[in-house]
């Protein structure tokens, strides 16, 4: 594998290789099973990807998009932690490693690769993901560590520096998912990351699990920028963000689209067990870019929702609200915080 190609570029071509030989209707067909199982009730005794010609079609599929996400998300919890380093890592409900890309290319420039350990039930999942990770060529997905092991209230969890559940709680029963949470909780020495899709219920999933990180005595990194109640009333709006994704053709023949990319969305939060450093403000909703300024709806870090109008009067601040996006810090790194207003 070129190691000079970006990491989503090589998943990318690991995929292809992946559904190489591999009939496009049929594969396509499994996609279609597949999704409509997700979005229905999964039990926690049996594995939703029974096979490898289930896993290689959910992969292509699903990868890039759990990636992008989970990308997202880690790209602001390093704002919040600054030069932290995992050295160990541990993926919950890994399946074929979405996560565990993230996490490599999050720390690809540490001077040793992160130690990953991915834990899920689906022996054929892993059995792909082992595969995916040796043909990326990089060290830490190379070394990383696949094992079988059920998902739920009797999973036992070794100490890891940072802890990964993404698309996982949604599997879950409400008593599994609270279980896990506080598992992951006790296991991290140092950060924890939950992602779930970024509708009402994953948003409902996340807070779930972010209250009991705080009560586990963690610290709320992003993408609030406090560790008190969501101000968020519960059942009127809910707290997602979104990332874009490449499609692929399985991609557009699956969803009988033409456009080359789409939008994944997303809700998730982020703990430490170390102080972080929150952004002053988080920009929730897309901005909205009228004649000569800029509206951004906001979570501030006194603990409540705001918008604020940035006018062409604000000069350099104004230039960055029209290239902010949805799910930025606000104000830039380079502004001093209390120069909004």
């Amino acid at each position: 594998m070129n190691h000079s190609l970006p990491i989503p570029d090589v998943l990318r071509s690991a995929l292809a290789g992946l559904l190489d030989g591999l009939p496009p209707s049929g594969t396509a067909g499994a996609v279609d099973r597949l999704i409509s199982h997700y979005r229905g009730v999964v039990p926690t005794h049996a594995p939703v990807l029974r096979d490898r010609s289930d896993v290689a079609a959910y992969a292509a599929y699903r990868m890039p998009a759990t990636f992008e996400a989970v990308r997202a998300a880690l790209d602001a919890f390093r704002d919040a932690a600054g030069p932290w380093t995992p050295a160990t890592h541990t993926d919950i409900g890994g399946g074929t490693g979405s996560a565990s890309w993230a996490v490599a290319e999050a720390w690809q420039d540490a001077t040793s690769p992160v130690a990953t350990t991915v834990l899920d039930w689906a022996e054929p999942a892993l059995a792909v993901g082992r595969e995916l990770a040796e043909a990326s060529g990089l060290p830490g997905l190379r070394t990383a560590r696949w094992e079988r092991a059920r998902i739920g209230s009797a999973l036992t969890l070794d100490g890891a520096d940072l802890v990964t559940v993404s698309y996982v709680l949604n599997e879950l029963t409400a008593d599994d998912r609270r279980t896990l949470v506080d598992a992951a909780a006790g296991a991290a020495t140092g950060a924890v990351l939950i992602v779930e899709p970024g509708t009402p219920d994953g948003y409902a999933r996340v807070i779930e699990a972010r209250d009991r990180l705080i009560a586990a005595g963690l610290h709320i990194a992003a993408p609030c920028p406090h560790s008190a109640a969501c101000p968020i009333e519960p059942g009127t709006d809910w707290c997602h963000f979104s990332a874009r994704v490449s499609r692929s053709s399985l991609h557009r023949q699956v969803k009988g689209g033409s456009l080359a990319f789409e939008d994944e969305k997303f809700s998730y939060v982020a703990a430490t067990r170390f102080p972080p450093a929150p952004v002053p403000a988080r920009i929730t909703r897309r901005p909205q870019i009228r004649k000569g300024q800029v509206l951004l709806d906001l979570c501030v870090r006194d603990e409540r929702l705001g918008r604020e109008t940035v006018s062409k009067r604000h000069g350099p601040l104004y230039r960055a609200a029209r290239d902010a996006e949805w799910g930025d810090a606000w104000p830039p790194h380079s502004e001093d915080p209390d120069s909004s207003s």
